[in-house]
């Protein structure tokens, strides 16, 4: 008796593993396609004093249109506001802090900001060879940095570093950790054709929001906003 006891426990534990595997990965597909369906619609209502922590991308030649875009953004609705930049990008940060001084000098309240580096993926000119180990560093500097601020809103404009953190916000959704709206502009510079970073964020749905500052792309990418010259 003991005997086939034990047969049965022996025989039953990897069917056990098996369909326990099977649910996990059935459970992560449905919510891979709720987030999928629910991207690029609008969240439960919010009260007007709510505010959202915002993590916004900068670099090199993206930062003075994404310091614009903030001009015009609800500061007292927007923060805290976390600035990340490639560690090796040593002018967009600085622009960000002056633009948060301008506005304590202007007397704008409850100003919150940090300023944070992330390590890029590949330099230019790196080899692809070794820009595989500083992918993977990256990544994981990345997955740090998004568990530590969690936000609640992602602004990016272009730069390759968006790329991962975008992707770790998506996923975030997908577990439930944290339901994080990306909202994209591609830069004025693009009149006929997405940048690498914007056309990887359109083709796999990940931002919730999508603006061009072109017609025409909006007519070659018909879920994208026109939303005219920002600059």
């Amino acid at each position: 008796m003991e005997k086939n006891t034990s047969c049965f426990f022996s025989n039953s534990s990897p069917n056990l593993v098996i369909t326990c595997f099977v649910a996990f990965i059935t459970i992560i597909l449905v919510r891979f396609l709720y987030v999928i369906y629910r991207t690029g619609k609008p969240l439960n209502k919010r009260t007007p004093q709510q505010t959202l922590s915002t993590l916004i991308v900068l670099g090199s030649g993206h930062t003075a249109e994404m310091i614009n875009l903030l001009l015009v953004l609800q500061k007292d609705r927007f923060t805290p506001r976390f600035y990340i930049a490639a560690a090796t990008d040593n002018m967009s940060l600085q622009k960000a802090r002056v633009f948060e001084n301008s506005l304590a000098d202007s007397g704008v309240k409850g100003i919150s900001a940090e300023f944070m580096q992330i390590y890029r993926s590949r330099e230019v000119g790196q080899s692809y060879v070794t820009s595989v180990w500083t992918t993977l560093v990256a990544t994981a500097h990345a997955l740090w940095l998004m568990i530590k601020i969690r936000p609640q809103v992602v602004l990016c404009n272009g730069p390759g570093t968006c790329i991962p953190l975008c992707v770790i916000a998506f996923i975030f959704k997908v577990v439930g950790i944290r339901w994080s709206s990306i909202f994209y502009v591609e830069s004025i510079a693009r009149v006929k054709r997405l940048s690498l970073s914007g056309l990887l964020l359109y083709k796999l749905q990940i931002a919730d929001q999508f603006f061009v500052q072109w017609p025409q792309l909006q007519r070659k990418y018909p879920r994208a906003h026109y939303v005219g010259c920002l600059m």
